[in-house]
């Protein structure tokens, strides 16, 4: 599964060398660029197909996204299974509704929480603390790239698992 993915980030241009700064304010010598992939059809549609086959048998009632990197991950995989999808914003907006959750979500409802990449989880967490506010029942992120940066631990804390369809060792070639 994995080396397909792979392929696919590298030759959409989605892996870069050099010196970043992450959005956990962690340097990096590499960054995947996951929107490279996820406005390429063909890359967004190997990623929601590998998606679907991760969470085939589980039997969510929503997916949620936040915005913006991972709402393009919410309606691929909404559209590959018929899944409704809800998009979690960072922050209200001051006109409109003044939500933080776009979409019809009901209490109770099992929500799976998809991200691109997952460095510390900080967005993450994010996401589960706030549909889980809203009376949503979160147990599972599913993510395209785990970075290996202590994500994994920091959805432990919450106990929620975590998903992922590759790994940054992998991808990496370690």
């Amino acid at each position: 599964m994995s080396d397909e993915l792979k392929k696919a980030l590298e030759g959409c241009g989605a892996i870069l060398y050099g010196d970043f700064t992450l959005a956990s304010g962690k340097r990096s010598k590499y960054y995947i660029d996951i929107k490279r992939a996820t406005t390429d059809p063909r890359v967004l549609g190997l990623i929601a197909d590998k998606m679907a086959e991760r969470i085939k048998g589980d039997e969510f009632q929503r997916i949620a996204g936040v915005v913006l990197g991972s709402v393009p991950l919410a309606v691929a995989l909404s559209l590959r299974t018929g899944i409704p999808f809800v998009m979690v914003r960072r922050e209200k907006k001051d006109h409109g509704t003044g939500r933080l959750i776009e979409g019809q979500l009901n209490p109770g409802e099992k929500v799976l929480v998809v991200e691109d990449v997952i460095t510390s989880a900080g967005s993450a967490v994010y996401a589960v603390e706030t549909l889980r506010q809203a009376g949503a029942s979160v147990s599972t992120v599913l993510s395209v790239v785990d970075r290996e940066e202590g994500g994994r631990e920091a959805m432990g804390k919450l106990d929620v698992e975590m998903r992922s369809l590759i790994t940054a060792s992998k991808i990496l070639g370690k």
